[in-house]
């Protein structure tokens, strides 16, 4: 018999829809694979048993009455604890926020219930969402399902996590430095970070954020098959008025040439053997399937990266040392410090002049996207870390900083990236990054059907 827990969200929304399962028994299903592999990996850390099942009973009955619930009518799926659900606390990793109950749902959230998404549960997120590494006071660490002595990725490592063995066909994930394409390279499976203004967010308990999050962060999915991110990411993007940065693009673009820019070390950047060679493959694949492939020179990725860590650092520091302090996480206050010794505290100038250089930045790499409309890249320098290697020394620190410079930069620029696992080596996935213009994540999902055309299982 199918274990329906291991099914992809596809697979699921059209046996539900043609009843021939119903989705209390994919909900009991995903419940039960979350009860027996949880324990372990600590990626769910905050239950809901029985929304989960009062929401798959709301979905048949909608069936029942001929209706149709939405297009993930009685998919399970997770949610980072990052967002607000009504009902439970935003925590972001935190002991200082563990009260901190939403009375309302984000609109990432309220999308997926408008969906017929069942939520099945929360998934835990490093302190302050502050690592790509999952660990904090107070709910624990997230292990890697594939080999526990590496990262499970971060800062969705318990979203990660959760899709990869099946506790969930979708996982909710937000990014604003690789939080989204990290775990998925690391837990191996497939993350897209949307372009900025395609899905709508807002916390009520956080209330706005500084302009650097607002430019850069954003909310996306992480699956086992491409077309669970495709059918997903029409969910999650409808529109939601709280967001003023929302835009009402079309989910699919104009056709454009089939031409990707192949970029194995971005800026020179040290790049781990294994990557290269599935960086290679994965060009000779898209050459196959007749795209054309060329490595060219492209616009800068260290500044950028240099850029956007500089904003971010200027913003922690105005609104987030008072919370760092109380909340006093060992992990955050070494990534913290480390992070200092990169990025010297900046005057109002210096302010003013990383905004005005992102509208530089930004102007060339989407001028450059015209012409190449697909850039092929790795995720990381390296193969999924050793489990907390950055806080290990300053030297670990460096090394981890140097080998996200991919995942680091084109956030800067709002552009949309697709993390795509391709194979193992030894007990750590292995895979390859897509960038491409802005709203124009349809390229990136043709582009990652034709990389990996078949679902990953669940473990």
């Amino acid at each position: 018999m199918t274990d329906l827990a291991q099914l992809t969200a596809t697979e699921t929304a059209a046996l539900i829809a043609r009843r021939e399962v119903s989705a209390r028994e994919v909900a009991l299903a995903t419940l039960a694979r979350i009860d027996a592999k949880n324990p372990v990996l600590n990626a769910i850390v905050q239950h809901m048993p029985d929304e989960a099942r009062a929401a798959a009973d709301a979905v048949d009955a909608a069936l029942a009455r001929g209706e149709n619930p939405g297009p993930l009518a009685g998919v399970p799926v997770t949610v980072k604890v990052i967002v607000d659900q009504a009902g439970h606390a935003t925590t972001n990793g935190l002991l200082t926020q563990k009260d901190l109950i939403a009375t309302e749902d984000n609109p990432v959230v309220a999308n997926l219930r408008r969906a017929g998404a069942v939520i099945v549960g929360r998934t835990n997120t490093p302190a302050f969402s502050l690592r790509w590494f999952t660990r904090n006071g107070l709910h624990g660490a997230t292990r890697n399902p594939h080999d526990a002595g590496l990262t499970p990725g971060g800062s969705s490592g318990g979203a990660g996590a959760a899709v990869a063995i099946g506790m969930g066909s979708i996982a909710h994930g937000t990014d604003i430095a690789g939080s989204i394409r990290y775990p998925a390279f690391a837990c191996g499976v497939h993350g897209l970070r949307p372009s900025l203004g395609r899905v709508p967010a807002f916390n009520a308990t956080g209330g706005d954020r500084l302009i650097g999050a607002q430019l850069m962060a954003v909310s996306g999915p992480l699956a086992r098959s491409i077309p669970d991110l495709r059918l997903s990411l029409a969910a999650i993007a409808a529109p939601d008025p709280r967001d003023p940065w929302y835009q009402p693009m079309p989910l699919s673009g104009p056709p454009a040439p089939r031409r990707v820019a192949y970029v194995e070390a971005p800026d020179g950047m040290t790049v781990a053997a294994p990557i290269r060679a599935a960086l290679r493959a994965a060009a000779e694949t898209l050459r196959a399937a007749g795209y054309t492939v060329e490595a060219v020179e492209t616009p800068p990725w260290a500044e950028a990266m240099a850029l956007q860590l500089r904003l971010w650092m200027a913003e922690f520091r105005h609104s987030g040392l008072t919370n760092l302090r109380a909340e006093n996480d060992p992990d955050a206050n070494v990534v913290y410090a480390q992070m200092t010794r990169h990025c010297p505290e900046i005057d109002m100038t210096a302010l003013m002049e990383t905004l005005k250089s992102r509208a530089r930045l930004t102007r060339l790499w989407r001028s450059f996207l015209a012409e190449w409309p697909l850039v092929l890249c790795p995720v990381s320098g390296e193969l999924p870390f050793t489990d907390h290697r950055d806080v290990a020394s300053p030297a670990d620190f460096d090394a981890v900083l140097h080998a996200q410079t991919p995942l680091i930069a084109t956030p800067f620029m709002g552009l949309p990236g697709l993390a795509v696992t391709t194979g193992m080596h030894g007990t750590a996935p292995l895979g390859v990054q897509l960038v491409a213009d802005q709203f124009r994540e349809d390229l990136l999902l043709q582009a990652g059907e034709v990389l990996a055309p078949s679902p990953i299982p669940a473990l």
